[in-house]
């Protein structure tokens, strides 16, 4: 906690609850100006907003997270995804747009930061630009590099340490690598048909309500919410491994948020990105976390969906789970076989040696021989029917 906030909790004047419900109408004035403004300027799908929009204001506190997810607009050439990132930027705290980007430009500036065209990014000779991104989203993670500096006796070489947690908004159109993604709330659009929407022009310097809106969530960004995020993580993690049963429930000062994240169908990375904004939805208002909720599990919904599609082994369980529990021995080539067919796919890479690898990182082999016509197995499909509820 700042010397500054220390110091106004100490103060037996200071009325903290007073503050909150304060900055709670605050903020929700500056969250229905958001999703007005970004209805204005981008035509998005209209989940889109509530997130966009929690996301904006997070960023002006976003330090008080643990980790805070990127946003990453996925998106054909004139679908509006560069302006999307434009406005973002220029909205969020300490905003700034670059298109070359570079290691020193992740760790030695400060402030939210959009990249568009990421593919130059994702060149040959950017992983270690691409390893710091892995690991941006995630407060704690710390750079060193070594610096010359002069000494009375020479040049010496001296450790620098910078801190890359920040928020992050990418855009490209070819797609991004999987490890990357995962720490994305990915969104994607289509080019739009209003010319309402397509032929204003980007003078977001000159636009009164965003000038305004910037100042408001600034000025909202006080005290109480810092004490607020302090107390949600903890309490969370003691909800969890109490397993929703703990007596100390009644004492929560956030149970009813709980009860819903927990209802949500949230989980795993995708509870990791989601808590930030259901916190900052909370601090404005119980129908605004249920907006976000909502918004977010149509997000995960799609995820999950195209993960179950792009993901071979996904596939292979799926197909697994559907056969009969007879407990017979099935021949490694002939699974192999009937898995091409399930997947409509005869690529050279997909034969027996790499089925044979899948089942074992599946851990569905109950039994494995080896006979005169190859390697056969008695797989487990009930496990292979509990795995496959993860991703349906």
């Amino acid at each position: 906690m700042e010397e500054e906030d220390f110091k106004k909790l100490s103060n037996p004047s200071y009325d903290l609850e007073r503050e909150k419900e304060k900055n709670s109408e605050m903020l929700m004035e500056a969250y229905r100006n958001l999703l007005e403004i970004y209805k204005k300027y981008c035509d998005w799908r209209e989940e889109y907003y509530p997130i966009v929009s929690l996301w904006t204001i997070g960023t002006y506190f976003h330090q008080k997270m643990l980790t805070y997810p990127y946003l990453y607009f996925n998106a054909s050439k004139e679908s509006g995804k560069s302006r999307s990132v434009r406005l973002i930027t220029f909205i969020s705290d300490g905003g700034e747009m670059v298109n070359s980007m570079t290691e020193a430009v992740l760790f030695r500036t400060k402030g939210t930061l959009g990249i568009d065209e990421f593919e130059r990014a994702s060149r040959k000779g950017s992983e270690n630009l691409l390893e710091l991104l892995n690991s941006a989203y995630k407060r704690g993670v710390k750079v060193k590099r070594m610096k010359k500096v002069k000494t009375f006796t020479g040049e010496e070489q001296q450790v620098e340490e910078f801190d890359i947690f920040r928020p992050i908004i990418l855009a490209n159109i070819w797609g991004m690598d999987s490890v990357l993604e995962d720490r994305t709330l990915s969104l994607f659009l289509e080019k739009t048909t209003r010319d309402d929407i397509a032929n204003l022009l980007e003078i977001w310097e000159f636009d009164e309500k965003i000038l305004q809106t910037k100042q408001i969530i600034r000025t909202s960004c006080s005290l109480c919410s810092v004490v607020t995020l302090q107390k949600v993580y903890v309490d969370w993690n003691e909800y969890i491994t109490t397993n929703y049963t703990t007596t100390r429930a009644k004492n929560y000062t956030k149970l009813h948020l709980f009860k819903k994240i927990r209802d949500s169908g949230l989980k795993g990375r995708m509870l990791e990105l989601s808590f930030p904004l259901i916190i900052v939805a909370d601090m404005i208002g119980e129908e605004i976390v249920d907006e976000v909720i909502k918004s977010l599990k149509i997000i995960h919904i799609e995820k999950n969906q195209e993960a179950f599609l792009e993901n071979k082994d996904v596939l292979l369980l799926d197909m697994i789970s559907q056969m009969n529990d007879n407990n017979e021995w099935h021949s490694v080539k002939r699974i192999t076989e009937d898995f091409r067919q399930f997947c409509s796919s005869n690529e050279e890479w997909m034969n027996d040696k790499w089925l044979g690898r899948a089942l074992k990182r599946l851990v569905v082999i109950k039994e494995r021989k080896r006979t005169n016509r190859g390697i056969e197995v008695k797989l487990d499909i009930e496990k292979a029917k509990e795995k496959i509820k993860i991703y349906k």
